[in-house]
């Protein structure tokens, strides 16, 4: 059964670091693409970043680019997004998800249909 475990998360100030993690169960990811994503409540869920199965173009929104950091281990199957110089802005749940790599941008041409159960994020002086 394919799942996403993750973990981290948790409040920090403004201008600290946390990492996040993701790890795959079920599949490997040379087969799937896999994306960070962020939501507030009351907000449409944001796409924060995303890698493709194949290691094409990385994805960041605009507003985390410089500060945030996407990387997996393919061996251990863990995905890491790596938030430094945080703002109260990134305030958010954020998830990990999974979708198999068609080709194209993991941004906009893969399907998301795998999803981790979140992880909170607090920034907060």
């Amino acid at each position: 059964q394919l799942q996403l475990v993750q973990s981290g998360g948790g409040l920090v100030q403004p201008g600290g670091s946390l990492r996040l993690s993701c790890k795959a169960a079920g599949f490997t990811l040379e087969a799937y693409g896999i994306s960070w994503f962020r939501q507030i409540p009351g907000k449409e869920r944001e796409m924060v970043s995303c890698l493709t199965n194949d290691d094409g173009p990385i994805y960041y929104t605009d507003s985390v680019k410089g500060r945030f950091t996407i990387s997996k281990d393919k061996v251990e199957k863990v995905i890491y997004l790596q938030m430094d110089n945080l703002k109260p802005d990134d305030t958010a749940m954020y998830y990990c998800a999974a979708a198999l790599g068609v080709g194209g941008s993991c941004a906009t041409h893969y399907d998301y249909i795998y999803w981790g159960r979140g992880a909170q994020v607090t920034v907060n002086s």
